[in-house]
């Protein structure tokens, strides 16, 4: 059964308004007029060391010099009045440029810097404020990262909510915010902690280009051409003709009171910090839903293409707990054609695996469990990499507020891979399970010279024999490799670690880095 699931029953007001603030695709810039797009306004970042389109809008027929950096292009605007030069690849450079488009009129924006741009997508936790002046998005040490934040070469500018039927031209964005004590509130928290890692590690400006949408799932995110490409899509549009056929006319009309009341009894949650009894109201399902499948992809990523950038980071997977199956598929195909959209080859894609959030060490609840392992599955693709945080979440709240370890974790795998910088950069990964005597030993890649453990003894190791069922195992580290036994289990045939909802995760490289939650069945 195909079933969207939320997971937002908790003091998450801002979610709530994220999800019902919908904005429609802004209008065709008048053709009549000389315009930039807007991710080429003032405090911009550019990609270096690679082409740079540049695209905007004019009277048709009209005849334009781009100029930046000592390169001046010239274009003829369509017959649509569209645009596009290239800029050749450009050195990373802090001095702020003026980048000049002159016809009969001008457009100048300034302040524009060369460094490194990132795509920051996918639900609330990349949402997920440094600090939103309130208590649902703000970080832990939120008061000490806003006055630390003196930044001004690392930048961000957020993409405006918008859904699309088709994909749009047009993008509507906040603008270009430095990162400074005033504004680095506003920063997604995962991003800034990323950007600002980076920035140390290169030495260059740092943007980020926001454009997420929290409580969405992945096929939102999709184009209808990379869906029909997946096994899943009848099932997908059979699913959303159900969840237009469940909004009549009557049950629109009682939304605000179930809007209000879960509101009400958010705030009630937070003040006394704890869940929010009643279940999330998840917003009508209409044409301007942002679950429709496409439509961010067609409002908020069409719209950005063929902006050059260096990579994407990618947190979601909340909204498709519960439907591990397909995400494997989904998420794959999703990445492959932002690549192909893009233009840029193998663009690096790296992603955060879900937290630990909800029913503990509970055998029966294994959701997050399976997307996690979808996720790892995504990482036979090329240039992907995956920040596990299974051991940072909170049990209690989906949106964990250590943000600036996830932010690490991201960024130790593009200095690796992107910058080639030498620090570790992944955690140990099940390799393999070889039997030995009344235990299993399990072997790992990325593991160092030695296993770790935080505590006294690896927490949330199981084992089963032919009958399939799962006992609690302890496990002995033995150099890199783990010794996992169990009175209960004689003859063990398979294992698995941190395989529920919120393990208590505790398994780690020498350099610190978590182990990537594994089963080595496939039942």
């Amino acid at each position: 059964m195909f079933t969207l699931r939320r997971h937002c029953a908790l003091p998450l007001l801002s979610v709530l308004a994220a999800a019902t603030a919908v904005a429609a695709p802004p209008p065709p810039p008048d053709p009549g007029a000389l315009t930039l797009c807007p991710l080429f306004a003032d405090h911009a970042v550019l990609q270096r060391d690679r082409p740079v389109p540049i695209w905007g809008t004019a009277p048709p027929g009209e005849r334009l010099t781009v100029s930046f950096h000592g390169q001046k292009l010239k274009v003829t605007a369509g017959a649509d009045g569209r645009w596009l030069v290239r800029l050749k690849p450009l050195a990373a450079s802090a001095e702020p440029a003026d980048l000049v488009v002159t016809g009969r009129s001008s457009v100048v924006s300034h302040d524009v810097v060369v460094g490194e741009v990132w795509l920051c997508s996918g639900q609330s936790n990349m949402e997920f404020k440094v600090d939103d002046g309130g208590d649902t998005y703000r970080v832990d040490h939120s008061k000490v990262e806003l006055a630390d934040a003196q930044f001004p070469l690392v930048r961000q500018v957020e993409i405006v909510r918008t859904v699309a039927a088709a994909p749009a031209t047009a993008v509507e964005t906040g603008g270009w915010i430095p990162a400074l004590p005033g504004t680095v509130g506003r920063f997604t928290a995962v991003g800034y902690f990323f950007a600002r890692d980076i920035y140390h590690a290169v030495g260059v400006p740092v943007g980020i280009v926001l454009s997420a949408w929290g409580g969405t799932p992945v096929e939102a995110w999709m184009s209808d051409a990379a869906r029909a490409g997946t096994a899943y899509d009848a099932a997908i549009n059979d699913w959303w003709r159900q969840e237009l056929a469940a909004w009549p006319p009557e049950r629109v009309a009682q939304y605000p009171a179930l809007k209000a009341a879960w509101e009400k009894a958010a705030a009630d949650a937070a003040a006394h910090h704890t869940r929010n009894p009643l279940p999330w109201p998840a917003p009508p399902a209409d044409a301007a839903s942002p679950n429709r499948p496409g439509t961010l992809y067609n409002g908020m990523i069409a719209p950005l293409l063929p902006l050059a950038v260096r990579g994407v980071l990618w947190y979601q997977g909340e909204s498709n707990a519960g439907r591990a199956r397909d995400y494997a598929e989904l998420f794959g195909a999703l990445i492959t054609s932002w690549r192909n959209a893009f233009g840029q080859g193998a663009l690096p894609f790296y992603f955060v695996q879900l937290a630990n959030f909800g029913e503990g060490a509970n055998a029966g609840h294994r959701d997050w469990a399976l997307l996690r392992d979808a996720q790892t599955q995504t990482l036979q693709l090329p240039a992907t990499g995956m920040a596990v945080t299974v051991d940072i979440g909170d049990a209690d709240n989906i949106h964990p507020r250590n943000k600036q370890e996830v932010g690490r974790r991201l960024a130790l795998i593009a200095r690796a891979n992107v910058y080639h910088l030498p620090p570790v950069w992944q955690g140990p990964q099940f390799l393999a399970a070889t039997p030995e005597g009344a235990a299993l030993r399990v072997h790992f890649t990325h593991a160092g010279d030695e296993l770790a453990v935080h505590g006294e003894a690896v927490t949330g190791l199981e084992l089963a024999g032919a009958d399939r069922v799962f006992h609690p195992a302890t496990g002995k580290i033995e150099t890199d490799t783990l010794l996992v036994s169990s009175p209960d289990v004689p003859a063990p045939v398979a294992v698995r670690y941190a395989w529920v909802n919120a393990p208590a995760a505790n398994l780690y490289s020498d350099d610190g880095l978590p182990a990537v939650p594994f089963r080595s069945d496939s039942w």
